[in-house]
């Protein structure tokens, strides 16, 4: 495990034989700096002038001591290898901290307990904007508290996943120490980015061509009847896909329009790996839809995060259909059982497993009325201790979105986005008339247009005279935006019509927006060099909510108050790269008409 810049200092101080008020008059560095570094308390930046002093110093001392192959650039190397010094290794400790919080759903505050540290410092380990001052003894205190506080076999799974080993090699708690603490700090993170994955599908997903794929246009509701026993029991993890396909037959070829009613607590990671399963579910999803029945789904978020994110990325065609009301169990599920009950007009589903032993599980389906209404009287009252999970807003309900918008502002709190496009409200008048007019806008969408920034200016404001607003955008070379040209981001009125940027426009809205940031002390602007998304965009409302806004294909907007996806969505390492901060003085903006990216670094 990498040592620590402390450790490798105070190995150079005993080595040489000097104190640490020595190194301070060799250097000149006060000796409270000195003593903070030797306590980890401090490090100095690897390209500081107190760095090269310190460095110089040592060297001076080792010549001193006969010790004339320590040079200058082999201390300078030595201190590269620390933990806290090397940026890769410091960002891989935040990520892979995060990561395993995440996963193990493990409480900030009670970690903080257990390690005696505080919860906000916690949790500026965790999104990276501060490192252990000793990350051996936090990894291993951390690897303590896991080993002590998930010892189940499906915790050790979820570890095993994120470090790349079997998981019978934890099942000795020592091992299961030590790869974990280990891991911490160097290991590489073998889980993929689930929740960054699942927005990346969401901003790939287009309703059109998945209609046009599954020929969901040209679909008809079989109206055969489908036969099976009143009743069958289904044995197995093959069997249970089986009953889940059995029970959507059903569904789709009985004559009830009855609202279905689904939850799962079921790991599905297994599922999702069968090369047919999943394709005649969505097909079998995709039929029900098309023949209009109404669906509440009771998603379960008291899994591992890799299963609620890999649930969510299945449900996001059906989400756009409209037809889909999300809610989940505020009160966790049992952690000793797994259920599944899915009921519809004229079927149930039932089933039961020992959490760890999907395998071993049994599932009931039915059609017999009795049994279907017994079924149905279950779904009703689970779905009385639901909430909604997320509010989706799509053009048939654009009225409740923006009611939700102007009745936010009254509440405080900072805001942040990460944005597809720049801000349509730091654009004037005439920069979007000019554009409008090279895109043949009607004057009904013209006017549209216009309001919808004047609205949006007049909400930013408003915020702004109280709170800060944080937002990232994408900052495109000559040659990056004529390969894929900006579109103005008009989601917010639920237009789908493609209404592009000329480079020239992008130029003269990238020098708007800095204006309104040196007007605006509350707005920063952060530009970055590489996108993550092209047809979505996040708002978080820290601590309240989080909203992803898709674009187009469909125009919609996902509103998100559950707290575990929430502090995700607030923590989350979203994959972009040399993030560059606007200037906010005027003497840095360029002279020419048009901005090269690097005047912006």
């Amino acid at each position: 495990m990498p040592a620590s810049f402390k450790d490798i200092l105070n190995q150079y101080i005993d080595a040489l034989g000097c104190t640490a008020s020595q190194l301070s008059r060799y250097s000149g560095i006060s000796g409270a700096t000195i003593s903070r570094y030797r306590s980890g308390e401090r490090i100095p930046s690897p390209d500081s002038q107190h760095f090269e002093l310190l460095c110089q110093a040592i060297s001076q001392l080792a010549v001193e001591n006969g010790q004339s192959d320590l040079t200058f650039q082999k201390i300078a190397d030595s201190f590269s290898t620390a933990a806290d010094m090397n940026p890769q290794l410091e960002n891989r400790f935040s990520r892979n901290f995060h990561a395993l919080l995440s996963s193990l759903s493990i409480s900030v505050s009670d970690l903080a307990r257990a390690l005696n540290y505080d919860s906000s410092y916690i949790s500026r380990i965790r999104n990276g904007q501060r490192t252990p001052s000793d990350p051996r003894l936090f990894a291993e205190g951390t690897a303590h508290f896991v080993v002590k506080r998930y010892p189940e076999a499906s915790h050790r799974t979820m570890v095993a996943r994120l470090t790349g080993c079997d998981p019978q090699e934890l099942m000795d708690d020592t091992a299961y120490f030590e790869v974990l603490s280990q891991w911490l700090i160097q290991g590489e993170n073998k889980e993929k980015d689930d929740l960054s994955d699942f927005l990346r599908k969401l901003d790939e997903f287009d309703l059109n061509e998945y209609i046009r794929v599954i020929h969901f246009d040209k679909m008809k509701v079989p109206s055969v009847p489908f036969q099976f026993p009143i009743s069958k029991s289904y044995y197995g993890l093959s069997e249970m896909m089986d009953s889940e396909l059995a029970f959507l037959k059903t569904t789709v070829l009985s004559k009830s329009m009855e609202a279905v009613t689904m939850y799962s607590d079921m790991p599905m990671e297994e599922m999702a790996k069968d090369p047919d399963f999943p394709k005649k579910w969505m097909f079998g999803m995709a039929v029900m839809l098309k023949k209009g029945l109404h669906l509440n789904q009771i998603h379960c978020l008291n899994r591992s995060f890799t299963d609620m994110m890999l649930g969510l990325e299945s449900w996001i065609p059906m989400y756009m259909t409209g037809q889909i009301s999300p809610y989940y169990l505020k009160t966790p599920a049992n952690l000793t059982f797994s259920h599944l009950l899915k009921v519809s007009g004229s079927a149930a589903l039932s089933g039961e497993a020992i959490t760890g032993f999907h395998e071993n599980g049994r599932y009931y389906l039915t059609n017999n009325k009795e049994e279907v209404a017994y079924y149905k009287k279950r779904a009703e009252h689970l779905l009385s201790k639901a909430l909604p999970l997320m509010e989706i807003y799509g053009k048939d309900s654009r009225s409740l979105y923006h009611a939700f918008l102007h009745s936010d502002i009254a509440s405080g709190g900072s805001r942040y986005g990460i944005l597809s496009s720049l801000p349509l409200y730091t654009a004037d008048e005439a920069l979007l008339c000019q554009i409008m007019d090279h895109n043949q806008v009607t004057p009904e969408e013209r006017t549209q247009i216009l309001s919808h920034a004047r609205e949006q200016l007049e909400m930013a404001l408003q915020i702004l005279s109280r709170d800060t607003i944080t937002e990232e955008m994408p900052l495109l070379t000559e040659e990056e935006f004529h390969r894929s040209p900006m579109r103005l981001s008009l989601s917010g009125i639920f237009c789908e019509k493609d209404i592009f940027y000329s480079w020239d426009d992008y130029q003269k809205h990238l020098l708007l927006l800095k204006k309104f940031q040196e007007c605006h002390p509350n707005y920063t602007c952060r530009l970055t060099t590489e996108t993550a998304f092209s047809n979505i965009q996040i708002q978080i409302h820290k601590g309240s909510w989080v909203m992803v806004s898709k674009n187009k294909a469909p125009a919609m907007h996902f509103l998100i108050r559950h707290p575990k996806m929430l502090h995700a969505f607030e923590n989350m390492v979203i994959p972009i790269s040399d993030t560059a901060q606007m200037p906010h003085k005027a003497s840095a903006a360029p002279a020419a008409d048009h901005t090269d990216p690097e005047d912006w670094k």
